[in-house]
């Protein structure tokens, strides 16, 4: 363990908590409703005749809104524990599915957009700093069912929601994605005795501490590499899905050929993190997320030099190994090197810097590719992974110790 950075002590309460795989659920039937809601509000306002900027402007909603209100959520969770975020957001997600099934206009959609996104944030932040008060490898188990089940919901819910609409209606689609968190919220009602534990365990003196900067735990050594390296994976992820479009558009795939690049990349994921717990019980965390910046960054060199489908089906699909494989480590590493205290403010910011680049990514991206073409593109992040890793070639020692 990092002497500059001591490991937080979870309280007793909270390494007993034994709801994790309920909650891990719960989180998985609101990340549904999230994942489906975005194509559904896209697609009804087109049906609607909205304008292409109105549309945009109700997807960037989701991002830009917990974007900015991600950390300051973090230090309330700090305050107040877990039990009342994760029902307000549960309760959010539930008001932004069934407002477009009762009624659907422009504003109906705009509620959603901002109910759904702040709610999923709010439900997000108070489940990961539950998940991660735990001893270090009951955490990295935590992060690696949390992460399954993330990978789950994010393919079904565009899925459920795209064959609902063409099937049933935009209305119906909304009424159907509303039973994910109307399912979360019983689940919760189950979880209330558990995290009411969770709340009682609470440091009092957290209750009443002066909020400090969240620019502060920037300056822990430790946490900025952490933070930095996240950042550099979630960009990689928003940069695979957002040029490989633009790439099959230039080199003319079809509509179902470039899905199915991207479904190979979801497949990686889903598999990958199938396989975590065995992998985590032999290599050190930040073995694997080094690991996982060399295939990185070897990926996107390579996509742009083939045009053959089954090779780019191939490298989308390693690319969701490696990067599939990095979130419950760089969860579980956040934990690790937060000051005691401020792990849901430390969460809060992850998803402030997450929601940033899902913003500025495609902006920038779409203006340099109209100058300098698709291909660079890729290596350009490719680039940008291989300074990271340079970065941080001696990261700080992680306590996820492999078993002998």
């Amino acid at each position: 363990m990092s002497n500059s950075s001591p490991s937080p002590s979870p309280s007793p309460h909270a390494t007993e908590f034994s709801g994790a795989g309920l909650l891990c659920v719960v989180a998985m039937l609101n990340h549904f409703a999230l994942t489906g809601g975005r194509i559904t509000v896209s697609l009804t306002a087109l049906h609607l005749g909205l304008s292409t900027f109105t549309v945009g402007c109700l997807v960037a909603v989701f991002a830009v809104l917990p974007m900015l209100m991600s950390v300051r959520v973090g230090q309330w969770i700090d305050r107040v524990g877990v039990r009342r975020p994760l029902t307000l957001g549960n309760i959010l997600v539930v008001t932004g599915t069934l407002l477009p099934f009762i009624i659907q206009n422009q504003i109906s959609l705009l509620i959603a957009s901002c109910s759904i996104g702040i709610g999923f944030m709010l439900h997000q932040v108070a489940t990961q700093d539950v998940l991660g008060q735990a001893q270090p490898k009951r955490r990295l188990r935590n992060f690696s069912w949390l992460s399954l089940t993330m990978a789950g919901s994010g393919f079904s819910g565009p899925l459920v929601a795209g064959l609902a609409i063409d099937n049933l209606g935009s209305q119906l689609a909304f009424g159907i994605l509303s039973l994910g968190p109307l399912l979360a919220l019983a689940g919760l009602r189950r979880l209330q005795p558990a995290l009411r534990e969770v709340d009682q365990a609470l440091d009092p003196g957290a209750r009443q501490a002066v909020r400090r900067r969240a620019t502060e735990l920037l300056q822990v050594p430790p946490l900025r590499r952490i933070l930095m390296v996240n950042t550099i994976f979630s960009g990689a992820w928003d940069t695979h899905l957002f040029v490989v479009p633009l790439f099959g558009v230039a080199i003319g795939l079809s509509a179902t050929t470039i899905g199915t690049v991207l479904a190979a990349f979801a497949l990686g994921t889903f598999l990958i993190r199938l396989a975590l717990p065995f992998i985590q019980t032999r290599v050190r965390s930040w073995t694997l997320v080094r690991t996982a910046m060399v295939i990185t960054a070897i990926d996107f060199l390579l996509y742009p030099m083939f045009r053959d489908i089954s090779v780019l089906i191939s490298l989308s699909f390693v690319l969701g190994l490696a990067l599939g494989c990095c979130q419950p480590s760089m969860l579980s590493l956040l934990h690790q090197h937060t000051p005691h205290g401020r792990a849901a403010e430390a969460v809060g910011l992850r998803l402030a810097l997450i929601n940033a680049s899902q913003v500025s990514l495609p902006l920038t991206f779409g203006a340099l590719g109209a100058v300098i073409g698709i291909a660079p593109l890729f290596w350009a992040y490719a680039a940008a992974i291989t300074a990271g890793g340079w970065v941080n070639r001696h990261p700080p020692q992680d306590v996820e110790t492999p078993a002998p």
